[in-house]
């Protein structure tokens, strides 16, 4: 009895605060993915890195054995200035120095990397007055970006979501939810295809040192907005039509990033996701605001059969000439 009666008090408490349980096991979930991730990526990527690192340290000591003019001090500094350099975006080999990193469609790529906050990290300003500019247009061009694509996607979706699953529910008689579900399989795959298989596709015959692994792993870094800037399109030194190639970019960027949001929207409008993502939300206490609506509905209205009673007694008694017959006296003029 006591057993029944504690496992029953267990669920009721659970059911009560359900949200709450499963608020906790998602903040679980997520920190369990967080060390996955570092433990896979510090097994995969840490041999290759001390790899690196013995190589550069063996070339290193070889070109101070060839070269004893030179100290080991004075090569550290001139290898400082130049990864310094590097960071900013201008390097110091001979085949790079033809191309310039802020020329006009360079800036234009550059602005539209930050507004989409994607952000390569591959050309940063250089001067204070360009980071200062910086802060200030992305503290203003950031959520118009974000305004941009939301009303972009808004209507995007009203013609490629919800009318075609409207028109197979109503024409053909297709479950809804069934529709939904295939008509979002669809327009991903089809979003995978315009935008990551093909691009990358080209961007492998476009760049010479990238094969296509790469050339899809940028499409999902730059669409996914993470931009880790370890490949970016159009630095080569023999790029042809630089400037073409990089106002093309440019448009590529934006539209792969209005398609994504079109996908991600059409499955957030699963009724089935919808179900799923309530679990991990605060649930609203309706009962209380419909008792409160309830007793402001009762009091208004019996507010109101009051107000139409009394005029109707004041109607009544502003009418001399009518006088109220009762039931018996009808009855007896009626036998008369």
């Amino acid at each position: 009895m006591l057993q029944s009666l504690a496992g029953s008090s267990c669920v009721r408490l659970v059911e009560q605060h359900r949200s709450a349980w499963c608020f906790a096991l998602l903040v679980l979930g997520y920190l369990l993915y967080l060390v996955f991730g570092a433990v896979v990526f510090s097994s995969v990527e840490l041999p290759y890195e001390d790899l690196l690192r013995q190589e550069l340290g063996k070339l290193k000591q070889r070109f101070l054995e060839e070269h004893a003019c030179l100290s080991e001090q004075q090569l550290e500094q001139f290898l400082m200035r130049v990864l310094e350099a590097s960071n900013y975006g201008v390097s110091v080999l001979s085949n790079a120095s033809g191309n310039w990193n802020w020329d006009f469609t360079s800036s234009l790529f550059f602005a539209s990397t930050v507004l989409s906050t994607t952000g390569y990290g591959h050309t940063v300003p250089l001067s204070d007055g360009g980071k200062a500019f910086c802060i200030i247009y992305s503290v203003i061009g950031i959520p118009f970006t974000l305004l941009f694509l939301t009303a972009v996607v808004q209507r995007i979706i009203v013609y490629v979501t919800r009318r075609p699953v409207l028109y197979f529910h109503i024409r053909w008689g297709f479950s809804k939810q069934i529709v939904a579900i295939i008509h979002a399989i669809v327009l991903g795959f089809i979003t995978v295809s315009c935008f990551f298989l093909i691009p990358a596709a080209v961007f492998s015959v476009l760049e010479d040192d990238w094969n296509f692994l790469e050339s899809f792993y940028f499409c999902f870094i730059s669409l996914s907005t993470i931009g880790l800037g370890d490949y970016v399109p159009g630095e080569g030194y023999n790029q042809k039509f630089r400037e073409l190639y990089k106002i093309g970019i440019t448009c590529y960027l934006l539209l792969g990033l209005i398609a994504m949001l079109v996908v991600l929207e059409t499955f957030c409008e699963l009724h089935e996701l919808k179900k799923f993502r309530k679990l991990f939300y605060v649930k609203k206490d309706k009962e209380e605001d419909q008792v409160h609506i309830m007793e402001h509905d009762q009091l208004s209205f019996s507010s109101i059969s009051d107000q139409a009673a009394s005029m109707k007694d004041d109607q009544k008694a502003n009418e001399p000439f009518v006088t109220s017959q009762s039931p018996t006296s009808n009855d007896s003029s009626l036998n008369n």
